[in-house]
């Protein structure tokens, strides 16, 4: 139970809060306007204020800036009308823990009082706590000693064991999935599932249908009910990858998901409490998104309560000569063979290469290497050819060499495979979404697919 101030320059809805505030045991003070709410912030440092956004004088937004220069943790929640005007998402910039939309429900205002009380209660147990080591712990599937790496263990120590929405970013490849699954596995909820999905890879209509379920005859082929991936991974985590290809549409219904903690299935009347974790993960600008108006910029706040940047390869190289001795055992052991070293020739060119599919891609070359490979060491004759060189795809733009032998090449065999590779290469690059390897490779998606069916491309034992 905590101290509440509550703002708000209509007297019934001052006397509505604290009613509803001391029945759960909590105790109000009250102020009609943002000027007086400020003093008495000053004199009764209360643990939570909650705020209309629109007040005479001093709104809900200069309370905010006053309460943030003084008091940086306070918590503040607002109460708005819209919560995607600019105001509202001004709020979330300023630093608002959360805001609450009018009409609202009873039960809304408790778990949104509840969370921000939990949050300011975390916060002070880690400010008097012993000081945290300086040296954070590898933690489980994780590679690296580089200190981008460091940090980015120790800020996963920290935040797992909240219930917190984590957006993480950074480039394709780079193991979002990966730092995704690590917190889930060092949280309360390490016991209940872990669901991925990319939103860039299912349909608008098939991604509702597949979070949140559908009832039957809900649409055209719904012939029984279908349970969401929300409602299966009950009390543990979800993971929604590329995010910012989410329809607008969709973006609205997680917003709301975000919101309420509930869902209703495709073609259903019920609301359905569902216990979560949602971590989003996004190789792209979102703010650039945003501004081209792809993207929810309230959706954007709410999915961005904790954010974690993973940094590109080229950023940690120290840590390269762990990630390729950790790979070539784990493919040495999964194909029953291969080499039991790597020659220093092949190590600094594997240092020396820009890695623009980062880790995606330096796990590509090792499993081909060892698959390659006829002596016991790892040699730079297998290296792709940029990698030899250290080209980082900085050159000559669309140029591929290839070197012409003595004896001459069959130039329609050797230009497929080159083609073909390519199109691996890309589909490595994108997650294998093919709607991203076609823009990369500047073909049409129908084209694209065609090529594939052609050269009988797949991954792991399906179709692309």
């Amino acid at each position: 139970m905590g101290k509440v101030l509550v703002v708000d320059d209509e007297p019934a809805m001052r006397e509505f809060l604290t009613v509803l505030l001391e029945k759960q045991g909590h105790r109000v003070i009250t102020a009609a306007e943002g000027e007086q709410a400020l003093q008495l912030v000053a004199e009764h440092t209360p643990d939570l204020v909650i705020s209309d956004l629109r007040m005479p004088n001093v709104d809900g937004i200069g309370l905010l800036a006053g309460i943030r220069k003084q008091h940086p943790e306070l918590p503040v929640i607002l109460v708005t009308a819209y919560a995607s005007s600019d105001s509202t998402i001004q709020a979330m910039r300023l630093g608002a823990d959360d805001y609450i939309t009018k009409p609202f429900r009873i039960e809304e205002i408790r778990l949104v009082v509840e969370k921000a009380l939990a949050r300011r209660k975390r916060r002070h147990q880690d400010q008097t706590s012993q000081p945290a080591v300086q040296e954070a712990p590898q933690l489980e599937g994780m590679i690296g000693r580089s200190p981008k790496m460091i940090e980015l263990y120790k800020l996963i120590s920290k935040i797992a064991g909240l219930d917190s929405t984590v957006l993480i970013t950074g480039e394709s490849g780079t193991g979002k999935e990966l730092v995704a699954r690590t917190i889930h596995c060092a949280s309360p909820r390490a016991d209940r599932p872990f669901l991925a999905i990319n939103c860039g890879g299912i349909p608008e209509g098939l991604l509702e249908s597949e979070l949140f379920g559908h009832v039957k005859g809900a649409f055209t082929g719904a012939v029984s009910h279908k349970v969401g991936l929300f409602e299966v991974a009950h009390g543990g985590t979800v993971l929604l990858d590329e995010i910012a290809e989410m329809s607008p549409g969709l973006q609205v219904k997680l917003l709301r998901f975000l919101q309420w903690r509930s869902l209703r299935r495709v073609g259903g009347t019920e609301d359905l409490e569902v216990d979560v974790r949602l971590i989003a993960a996004t190789n792209k600008d979102l703010a650039k998104v945003i501004a081209d108006g792809g993207f929810r910029e309230d959706l954007y706040y709410r999915l961005n309560v904790i954010p974690i940047h993973v940094p590109p390869l080229r950023e940690r190289k120290e840590d390269i000569p762990l990630l390729a001795h950790s790979l070539l055992t784990q493919f040495s052991l999964r194909q029953q063979r291969g080499p039991a070293s790597i020659s220093q020739e092949v190590m600094e060119a594997l240092i020396g290469y820009a890695w623009p599919g980062n880790v995606r891609e330096l796990e590509n070359a090792i499993e081909r290497a060892v698959a390659l490979e006829t002596t016991d060491q790892l040699t730079s004759a297998i290296l792709p050819l940029q990698i030899r060189k250290g080209d980082d795809g900085g050159g000559q733009p669309g140029r591929v060499t290839v070197a012409l032998p003595p004896e001459g090449i069959e130039l329609e065999a050797t230009v497929s495979n080159v083609e073909k590779d390519l199109m691996f290469q890309a589909l490595e690059r994108s997650g294998w979404v093919q709607k991203r390897a076609a823009e990369l490779l500047q073909i049409s998606l129908r084209s694209f697919r065609h090529k594939a069916k052609k050269y009988g491309i797949k991954k792991a034992g399906r179709g692309v």
